[in-house]
């Protein structure tokens, strides 16, 4: 799966290092005494690692882990993980059966929703009250119940015979501390809240922030923090307490597999985007858009190598990308860092992020499966 021969060995050098230590200093760093906390490990723990970083997680104080795919939930319990997995969306249908099997907590928003997993947890008469989250749109508009419904589903939720476990919603632009919608949002979901609770159902888990919220706004902390982001240690917006005290989880590295003398006014790599002004040691590095690292870098990012940066040559090809490297003693072998700290420099997620026009989550979910992960920070049990 990652790139490694019949035997197991890797030969590539590319790696992306995941630091399970990290994971744990900052869910110490971020959970409240007084709040849950729900690790967010969909889409292979972003790009970390689910399995590994869900029980690095869980052994620093995380109550619930928080998935997007009911395959991603039922592939925590094969790996013998028993805490409690909120699915972030309805199950899709057909898959009801197998995610109750699997024992993940359902989200509920819409009638049909209901109904499909009202048929689904009819067959299982045997297994008791099933405990279900639902989930308003306080204003996002992605997927959610409508505030004005939640007093009327709530019931009918309750009437098919399942347990409203939880009450939550999603903020849209929590990292913008200027902006006042946040602070609208959950002034609607306190009045859901009160609502449901006139018709006597008490949820004993709202739920509200996501990482931004629950670095700078307790107001939004209810119950049970949903971070994300953050526990991989990349701030989700500029400016937001405790940034500087998080601590990257992932680092990405390969090493020059080829470092050769090539003279001036000579191009490099496909299109010849880059020309050598004057004659370079060109160092090149088996990693490419294949792994993630797009082609929109080339002749824009750097990378580190001895200590220092040095700029990505020409287009990045699928398999490989070239560096320039000026008349520095470079040899084959030398390690490159891609994202991460070398001596006293470091590129960052959030550096490759502002390159291409987007966000650090993109960066790191983007780390193809090619690269193997290597954990290191202790071990998740």
């Amino acid at each position: 799966m990652f790139a490694r021969g019949a035997a197991g060995v890797r030969y590539r050098p590319t790696v992306a290092v995941i630091d399970l230590g990290a994971v744990r200093h900052n869910v110490r760093l971020l959970k409240p005494d007084e709040v849950g906390f729900m690790a967010v490990v969909k889409a292979d723990g972003y790009g970390h690692g689910d399995v590994e970083v869900a029980r690095a997680a869980l052994q620093a104080g995380a109550t619930w882990l928080g998935v997007a795919l009911v395959e991603e939930g039922v592939g925590l319990r094969e790996a013998d993980i028993e805490a409690p997995i909120l699915v972030l969306t309805q199950f899709p249908p057909g898959s009801e059966a197998d995610a109750l099997e699997a024992r993940l907590t359902p989200t509920l928003y819409t009638d049909v929703g209901l109904r499909r997993l009202a048929a689904a947890a009819a067959s299982r008469p045997d297994r008791g009250p099933l405990g279900v989250h639902v989930k308003v749109d306080t204003g996002m508009h992605r997927v959610g119940l409508p505030p004005e419904r939640a007093t009327g589903f709530v019931r009918d939720v309750a009437d098919a015979g399942f347990v409203v476990e939880g009450l939550w919603t999603h903020f849209a632009k929590s990292e913008d501390l200027a902006d006042p919608f946040t602070e609208e949002q959950t002034r609607r979901f306190r009045q859901v809240v009160a609502d449901v609770r006139a018709e006597g159902v008490r949820p004993r888990a709202l739920h509200a922030a996501n990482s931004a919220a629950a670095m700078a706004l307790p107001a939004t902390w209810f119950d049970l923090l949903r971070v994300g982001v953050a526990m991989y240690g990349l701030p989700p917006g500029p400016g937001l307490p405790k940034a500087s005290e998080l601590r990257p989880a992932m680092s990405w590295k390969s090493a020059v597999a080829l470092a050769k003398r090539v003279g001036a006014g000579e191009g490099l790599s496909y299109g010849l985007t880059h020309r050598l002004d004057r004659e370079a040691t060109v160092a090149t590095v088996p990693v490419g858009y294949a792994d993630g690292y797009g082609r929109l870098m080339g002749n824009r990012s750097e990378v580190l190598i001895r200590g220092r940066r040095y700029r990505v040559a020409g287009t990045v090809t699928m398999d490989q990308l070239l560096v320039e490297c000026g008349d520095d003693p470079i040899a084959e072998g030398d390690e490159v860092v891609l994202i991460g700290r070398q001596g006293s420099e470091e590129v960052t997620a959030g550096e490759l992020a502002g390159l291409l026009g987007t966000i650090a989550y993109e960066v790191v979910c983007g780390v193809s499966e090619r690269v193997p992960r290597e954990f290191v920070g202790g071990k998740a049990e």
